[in-house]
């Protein structure tokens, strides 16, 4: 009888890096990095060290400058860029929200193409709503009249009604209040344990005591190195060696 082998990890970064060429800085250091489904990173850090964007490389919103981005065991190519940021969601930490209500905008992503398979739900999206605190009225709000907070908590929404299999969360309780923070942190665990062996999260947080609630598995970066914070976390990242000394 022999062992099953193991499932790939759902992302995973071989040697990724980030360069900008106008400044001649680099803005994260050639990087090794490993996503297994059931799994929750809280990434902490000093700002500018280069934590949003590893999370916007981790989604390929922005050219690499070396390395590549694998998904379930295969490189993500261009082809299917557009599938793979269906299953794998970047919330950033000041989202852009379009002209027009909060349902106009939870209705906006069942206009794109990869989404043209599923329809809006507005009983969901009222009950995601509910979860972070906010009535059935809401809906109807106007976007240009919500605070930072609240154009946050829309935005969490809309994401989590399509259902991605990976969340990449850039500090989204940072314009929050402590009580409707935790409700996002709730919101986002019953996500997660809805499908917790398909399911898996990156959450960057200034907050210590929010980053042990929210991961399982903490890392820390610093002038665009990735380092493991955990002492028992498995080493899947890896800063280059020059970075280390």
């Amino acid at each position: 009888m022999t062992d099953q082998p193991s499932a790939p990890p759902l992302v995973a970064a071989q040697r990724i890096a980030r360069r900008d060429a106008a400044r001649q800085q680099t803005l994260l250091q050639p990087t090794d990095f490993a996503l297994a489904a059931s799994e929750r990173v809280a990434l902490t850090g000093p700002s500018g060290s280069g934590k949003s964007v590893l999370l916007r490389a981790l989604a390929l919103l922005d050219p690499l400058d070396g390395g590549r981005i694998e998904w379930r065991g295969r490189p993500v190519t261009r082809a299917r860029i557009p599938t793979f940021r269906r299953h794998v969601a970047y919330l950033r930490q000041r989202p852009a929200l379009l002209d027009g209500t909060v349902e106009d905008n939870l209705r906006y992503p069942y206009s794109l193409a990869v989404y043209r398979d599923v329809s809006f739900d507005a009983g969901r999206a009222r009950a995601l709503l509910a979860g972070a605190g906010r009535g059935e009225a809401f809906l109807a709000r106007d976007a240009s009249e919500l605070s930072g907070g609240e154009a946050q908590i829309v935005a969490l929404v809309r994401v989590l009604q399509l259902d991605p299999d990976v969340l990449l969360l850039d500090e989204p309780t940072a314009s929050l209040d402590p009580e409707s923070a935790r409700a996002i942190e709730a919101l986002v665990a019953a996500w997660f344990e809805r499908d917790r062996a398909a399911h898996a999260t990156v959450w960057v947080s200034h907050d210590p005591a929010q980053a042990l609630r929210v991961g399982t598995r903490q890392w820390t970066m610093h002038a665009g190195v990735l380092a493991n914070a955990s002492p028992s976390g498995p080493p899947a990242a890896t800063a280059p060696r020059e970075a280390a000394r």
